[in-house]
């Protein structure tokens, strides 16, 4: 029972990196992440930052200069693996933004304008949860392959730290081509049930 957990890091090109706590992404299905949150409800604060220090050395070692994450598997004892990194900005980087209060896609264009990250990694203190749930045009009647067809109807869950990020409108043709994400839902809350109270909140008003 393998746990996916990744690190979000920034690196720019004076020598810093530091890294943006840790997103807890082993809900999956046909390897494709469902649910994703931060912080991961499966490891402490010890164990954090030393994950958290094992990405930026990594980073550091290969001379990365960009947003990135770096993803790692763990075993039911604790220990972990390096996985991959993705040297790119990710499907699931909101719930780290609401975290932490950091803008990732602002920082990236920054770091790629040549200039120093603002932050200390001193100063990062991510605070409360933050969950996001991918919105799939599936068809669970049929072990949840990619379904086409129009949206006819679109209502978009609304309320305090509610995020929804999406390109779909009322009249979409959901095509054939890429795969059947169309969506995202993030909340944050002070607590993780809090969290997940919201979220299922809003997924119940997501039509």
């Amino acid at each position: 029972r393998p746990r996916h957990i990744e690190v979000q890091i920034l690196a720019d090109n004076y020598g810093n990196t530091i890294y943006l706590g840790e997103r807890e992404c082993s809900i999956q299905r046909r390897y494709q992440k469902l649910i994703e949150e931060s912080p991961s409800p499966a490891i402490d604060d010890p164990k954090r930052q030393e994950i958290g220090r094992t990405a930026v050395a990594a980073a550091k070692a290969a001379g990365y200069r960009n947003a990135g994450t770096v993803e790692f598997i763990f075993d039911q004892d604790g220990n972990y693996y390096f996985l991959e990194m993705n040297t790119r900005l990710q499907v699931e980087h909101p719930v780290t933004e609401l975290t932490t209060g950091i803008d990732i896609v602002k920082e990236q264009i920054r770091i790629a304008s040549g200039m120093k990250i603002e932050y200390s990694q001193e100063a990062i203190a991510p605070q409360g949860s933050a969950i996001e749930c991918r919105i799939y045009a599936e068809d669970p009647r049929n072990n949840f392959m990619p379904s086409l067809g129009k949206i006819t109807r679109l209502k978009n869950p609304e309320g305090p730290w509610v995020r929804v990020e999406n390109y779909v409108y009322e009249g979409y043709e959901v095509p054939v081509y890429y795969d059947p994400l169309i969506a995202k839902v993030i909340v944050w809350a002070p607590t993780r049930l809090e969290a997940i109270a919201r979220m299922r909140r809003a997924l119940e008003e997501y039509v």
